[in-house]
């Protein structure tokens, strides 16, 4: 029951964009949320039941106070609820973690500003151009920067006053042609200015603008007969160019645009930005978001939109996007492309995201093994659509060759791994012949039978190697059981790696690269493997055996004892009768080699 103060706030609520905000009994700001209509926003966290998720239904039953702060747009509520999050990190609100670890590219706050890379940011007035996730971006830029405007890369005071009473003197890097030696006043500063502004340009994507003021520069020395300044600029030019074929992601894209794609699973999701400027990527950056509640994908990635442009200060118009989101701006462009040059660019955004996913996600796994486990069965659960982790799995088995000496395999996977302790093999009892149903439907009511009278705790999935056939005689078994309902049952079809289900006509594929079916693959050849295994050491047995039970006097222990001696019944042919003697006495072993060379003696 909520109180009437909480009551009284809900039926005053706005139907308006706003940001809200939760606190519990200690007066302690617990989360921050945004809405386009407040008064059902917030009204759905206290009408509707939270059965399927525990963390909001324990965030719902701490609220004893809420508040509320009225915008003019949903961009607007966003904007503020990004801001608030940073500012106040409530408990139960999710937090960006983006990979510092990029580097970026730093024109220095400076009389002669230097360009270098740098993974720090300072707020001393220098500009920064990234991050880079590809390093080979950034290294080609700062190596077209380096060609193309020789800079200075001292860390001397280049004052005016330092320069005129001459306390530097030019170095190595002016001989090299690596720089023009403004600390001797070679070059002036206006010169170097009009360099660092042409380099701004090339980072943002601007290649267009740079490449059209380098032409008009290399027409006027052409026409003042300047030809080696000319052929310098038409080399520039040619550096250019080359860097932008190889740069141009899109050529249809002409105007600067926001790229932004999400992968998530029930903890984590990771939200790649792209900038594109001129068809040019010129910035990139992954989030990693740590989900705390029910997060849909849209939450999460509006989220990390409003980080990103207030972050980078973005004035793109146009975003693009994988999905619907929960919020629209008059001012804002926003794409969900099917085709086309945008939808080029999103995949190769969504690339990034997902790439980034699995490096986090093997560092974690490194760290933490118990983490893999328990996000591959996660994964089992959403994929097979399980009520609970398959942290213990059963498959079954049938084997026989031409019907004879049938064998049933069942192994058991405890937290995705073989629990090879607990394998079991089962020798049909009462089935004739080559009957793989009834085989089937024998060896899954023995298996657990078995485990009901001894209190053993049953499975989460059971996996039947087969078809419907053999599905639908495990089935039998388990409603003669009742534990039909209990324990989950798929079979899987051999040939096209089909997942079958009990009364459902139609199969379920799942993706072949997925870590569910690889591990379903799993039991089955190992289920295979262990039926065959133990079918191929009966029928071994049974040939081997069979000879010496036509031995009138010798029984099967006799036989065992001379099997283990003489590892064949080939050696015990040719064994001689002092050898059989000893081994098995003289009585027998008179019988067994008179058995073999009763010819001999006629």
């Amino acid at each position: 029951m909520h109180s009437d103060h909480i009551k009284t706030i809900l039926s005053g609520l706005p139907g308006s964009p706003g940001v809200y905000k939760y606190f519990d009994a200690e007066n302690t700001l617990i989360y921050i949320g945004k809405a386009k209509n407040l008064k059902k926003r917030v009204g759905s966290y206290f009408f509707k039941k939270h059965h399927d998720n525990r963390k909001t239904a324990i965030l719902v039953s701490r609220i004893v106070d809420i508040q509320y702060t009225l915008v003019e747009t949903e961009m607007d509520a966003l904007l503020l609820e990004n801001a608030l999050i940073k500012r106040y990190q409530p408990r139960f609100n999710i937090m960006l973690k983006d990979d510092k670890t990029y580097a970026s590219i730093c024109i220095k706050n400076e009389r002669f500003p230097r360009v270098l890379s740098t993974r720090t940011i300072v707020r001393d007035g220098s500009e920064y151009y990234g991050p880079y996730a590809n390093g080979t971006m950034k290294y080609t830029l700062l190596d077209l920067i380096k060609a193309t405007y020789p800079l200075r890369n001292c860390t001397f005071n280049l004052s005016e006053a330092n320069i005129k009473a001459h306390k530097f003197k030019a170095c190595l890097e002016y001989d090299i042609g690596n720089c023009m030696a403004p600390c001797v006043g070679l070059q002036t500063e206006e010169e170097y200015r009009q360099s660092i502004q042409a380099i701004k340009k090339l980072l943002k994507g601007n290649l267009s603008e740079v490449k059209a003021e380098i032409r008009e520069l290399m027409q006027q020395a052409a026409d003042e007969l300047r030809f080696e300044k000319a052929e310098e600029l038409k080399k520039k030019l040619e550096l250019l160019d080359n860097y932008q074929s190889k740069s141009t992601i899109v050529n249809d894209i002409k105007h600067d645009v926001d790229v932004f794609s999400i992968v998530s699973d029930d903890k984590f999701a990771f939200a790649n930005y792209l900038k594109v400027s001129n068809g040019i990527i010129v910035q990139t950056q992954t989030f990693e978001i740590k989900k705390k509640l029910d997060e849909s994908e849209s939450e999460l990635l509006s989220l990390a939109i409003a980080e990103v442009r207030e972050k980078y200060q973005s004035r793109s118009r146009e975003i693009i996007v994988p999905i619907e989101l929960d919020w629209e701006d008059s001012g804002l462009t926003i794409t969900i492309p099917k085709v086309g040059d945008k939808k080029k660019v999103l995949d190769l955004s969504l690339k990034n995201a997902m790439y980034y996913k699995r490096e986090k996600l093997q560092q974690y796994e490194l760290l933490n093994p118990d983490f893999k486990v328990e996000r591959v069965l996660t994964q089992m659960k959403n994929d097979l659509r399980l009520t609970e982790l398959p942290k213990h799995i059963e498959c079954f088995d049938n084997s026989n060759l031409q019907g004879t000496n049938p064998v049933s395999a069942c192994v058991v996977f405890r937290d995705a791994k073989p629990s090879k302790k607990d394998y079991r093999h089962f020798i049909p009892k009462t089935v004739i012949g080559p009957d793989d149903f009834a085989t089937m439907r024998e060896v899954v009511f023995r298996r657990y039978r078995g485990m009901l009278e001894n209190n053993e705790p049953l499975p989460n999935l059971i996996i039947i190697d087969g078809g419907k056939g053999q599905l639908s005689s495990a089935v039998e078994s388990m409603k003669e059981l009742g534990i039909y309902g209990q324990v989950p049952v798929i079979g899987i079809a051999k040939r096209l790696e089909e997942l079958y289900y009990p009364e459902d006509e139609f199969p379920l594929y799942i993706d072949k690269k997925s870590e569910t079916l690889k591990i379903i693959q799993q039991l089955r050849d190992e289920a295979h493997r262990f039926g065959i295994t133990h079918h191929r050491n009966r029928r071994s047995k049974n040939t081997l055996v069979t000879e010496l039970d036509d031995i009138k006097g010798v029984g099967p222990e006799t036989a065992k004892l001379l099997l283990r001696e003489l590892k064949s019944v080939k050696k015990i042919k040719e064994a001689d009768l002092p050898l059989l003697v000893n081994i098995i006495g003289a009585s027998k072993g008179t019988l067994v080699w008179n058995h073999f060379h009763q010819n001999k003696l006629l």
